[in-house]
C-alpha cells in the first residue's frame, strides 16, 4: 500500500512563500510521475503541477512562474516551493501518484493578511 504524506503548509501573508513536501513509502518512488493538487473551498480538485521521471515539469497557468515542483528519488520525497502566494493560492494540497488512486492526506496551506 502505497503512503504518500504531506507536510509544510500553514498560514503566510501574501506575497510570502512556503514550501510543501511529500514523503513517500511503499513505492519504487522513482519510477512513479509524482503530482501535487490543491482543493480550494467550494471548487473542485486541480492538478497544479507534476514531474516526471526524468523531472520534467508541467504548471498550471495559475501557478507558473510562482511555483516550483521538485523530487528527491533518494529521499523519496518530492516537494512544491511556492513563492509570491496570493489569497487565491488558499486550499489544502495533495500529492499523488501521477493517474492513480494514491493520495495524501493533504496539508492546508492559508494566505490572508
Amino acid at each position: 500500500q502505497v503512503q504518500l504524506v504531506e507536510s509544510g503548509g500553514g498560514l503566510v501573508q501574501p506575497g510570502g512563500s512556503l514550501r510543501l513536501s511529500c514523503a513517500a513509502s511503499q513505492v519504487i518512488f522513482s519510477t512513479k510521475i509524482m503530482a501535487w493538487h490543491r482543493q480550494a473551498p467550494g471548487k473542485q480538485r486541480e492538478m497544479v503541477a507534476f514531474i516526471n521521471t526524468a523531472s520534467n515539469t508541467w504548471y498550471a497557468d495559475s501557478v507558473k512562474g510562482r511555483f516550483t515542483i521538485s523530487r528527491d528519488n533518494a529521499k523519496k520525497t518530492m516537494y512544491l516551493q511556492m513563492d509570491s502566494l496570493k489569497p487565491e493560492d488558499t486550499a489544502v494540497y495533495y500529492c499523488n501518484v501521477y493517474r492513480t488512486s494514491n493520495w495524501g492526506q493533504g496539508t492546508q496551506v492559508t494566505v490572508s493578511s
